[in-house]
């Protein structure tokens, strides 16, 4: 089979496309045939060993996958050949076929396509755990969204309007902004690229407040982080909820703590992946009402740039160089 490798640590640059030996599934395991692959902020980081997990090299990057089981191991009987899936894999996705147990797939509804589905589960999925398990929002929530634009931040506005919140759209350009106010946001702002000084902060802090009204938002998402962390959380209201989602901008930032000490606000990690393994039953219940959104046509993912597998490493430069509106997504035929 034909798989995009990281065989040395570094950017999309370093990354190959070569014929490999298909996989077999062991016990528990089931093989899956890769139709479509989405692209997700942490293969930027995993090829850089910058992420939390560090597979052994060779490896595929790629999590977000749909495709067709192709064969299960022993004592799989959840799934059967033939069944179309979508899931997510943790890594080896980029390839045309992968291994992963059953538990991180979920058998497709019938009407959605192959692309739609690997833009489906990690996007919405984490979007929802953070906005409804996490942050617990509510009906008339104000909602302000770092990097809106991206997948998982799109998934964000789309999820918020659903939830019923108030969503306030940030991004790095006015074309970004405009293409989520399509997707949702009621209103919204356009930052400057970093890095941003003191009085830049100081600044955009106060555009924060003026987007999201004099109380500030109820719910910060913040996938960008960086110098843009501080700045939004000085804008939450008293008793927000601030999600630490990602960090495209590249750097962890560091946050004053007399902050939530003043504004009485909780600052939440949101570790989307490591949840659904440690909550079974939560899980099911979580990707039954994505998949009923889903039907009801509240949410669907927006694929604005797709790639073939011999493309692979320029889908994820797209990606990490910050292009990207929507998702992002590997096509294997």
């Amino acid at each position: 089979m034909k798989a995009l490798l990281s065989k040395v640590a570094g950017g999309p640059e370093t990354l190959v496309v070569e014929d490999i030996p298909s996989p077999t599934p062991g016990p528990g395991e089931v093989l899956v045939q890769v139709k479509a692959c989405g692209v997700n902020f942490p293969d930027v980081l995993i090829i850089e060993d910058r992420y939390q997990m560090k597979p052994p090299r060779p490896f595929s990057p790629g999590a977000e996958i749909s495709g067709v089981v192709k064969a299960v191991g022993e004592g799989v009987t959840a799934l059967r050949p033939g069944d179309r899936v979508l899931g997510n894999a943790s890594w080896g996705g980029m390839a045309e076929e992968v291994v992963t147990e059953p538990h991180r797939l979920i058998r497709m509804p019938d009407a959605m396509p192959f692309d739609e589905a690997a833009g489906f589960i990690l996007t919405y999925g984490t979007s929802y755990y953070a906005l409804k398990w996490r942050a617990r929002i509510r009906p008339g929530d104000t909602l302000l969204v770092l990097g809106a634009a991206g997948g998982v931040g799109l998934a964000a506005v789309e999820l918020g309007k659903a939830l019923g919140a108030q969503v306030v759209a940030a991004c790095s350009s006015q074309e970004k902004l405009d293409f989520c106010k399509t997707y949702g946001a009621d209103e919204g702002l356009v930052y400057d690229r970093g890095p941003l000084d003191h009085d830049a902060r100081k600044d955009l802090s106060e555009r924060f407040k003026a987007a999201c009204g004099p109380g500030g938002p109820e719910v910060i998402y913040d996938a960008v982080g960086g110098d843009y962390a501080e700045p939004a959380l000085r804008s939450i209201a008293w008793g927000g909820r601030y999600l630490v989602i990602g960090f495209a901008a590249g750097d962890i930032p560091r946050i004053p703590l007399n902050l939530p000490l003043l504004k009485s606000c909780d600052i939440m990690g949101v570790f989307w992946g490591s949840w659904m393994d440690r909550d079974a039953k939560g899980y099911a219940q979580h990707v039954d009402e994505l998949l009923q959104l889903y039907a009801d046509g509240r949410i669907r993912p927006r694929i604005s740039a797709r790639y073939p597998l011999d493309d692979a490493a320029a889908a994820i430069a797209h990606l990490g160089e910050r292009r990207a509106l929507g998702k992002v997504v590997v096509t294997m035929d």
